[in-house]
């Protein structure tokens, strides 16, 4: 009888413990999707230089570090941004996604891309850079992606110092 007891017990400990632990999807391939949709987005508004739709994809309280420039901070100031980096005279932009990886959790991701652009330099000379990205995603209550922190820097050495 005791032993009967004990299998009784143990089999309804696993079965609350079964019971308990939330089923979980797996969302693996649809927020692949949607953080790569989110992604071709920003890029297309980037080409057209419709900052409201690049700036979709962040955050509210998104942090993002270009180079040679203070950390940009908030929604509002990246906008900021982003409209002096479009605003930037022959400006052509293109960018890829070289590798994507979601955290187990599901609420969290990165994007490693690789860039290429041009610029108009001094005396209206083109310059061309290309270098690589990196973005943390956060999947948001509503189950769509926003970038939280997104930076990015040139393959190029940096240029001698004008003394």
């Amino acid at each position: 009888m005791h032993r009967l007891r004990l299998i009784s017990v143990v089999i309804l400990a696993v079965v609350c413990v079964a019971g308990c632990q939330q089923a979980t999807s797996d969302t693996h391939a649809a927020d692949e999707a949607a953080i790569r949709a989110a992604d071709a987005a920003t890029l297309k508004a980037a080409q057209v230089k419709n900052v409201d739709r690049v700036i979709s994809n962040y955050a509210e309280d998104a942090v993002w570090l270009p180079p040679n420039a203070p950390t940009v901070q908030g929604k509002a100031s990246i906008r900021a941004g982003w409209s002096q980096f479009l605003a930037t005279p022959g400006l052509n932009i293109d960018w890829h996604i070289e590798k994507l990886d979601i955290a187990h959790s599901g609420d969290l991701a990165y994007t490693f891309y690789k860039y290429q652009m041009t610029m108009q330099g001094p005396g209206g000379k083109a310059i061309a850079d290309h270098g690589k990205d990196l973005a943390v995603w956060k999947k948001q209550s509503d189950g769509s992606w926003k970038m939280i922190v997104d930076t990015f820097n040139s393959d190029l050495p940096a240029a001698p110092s004008q003394k």
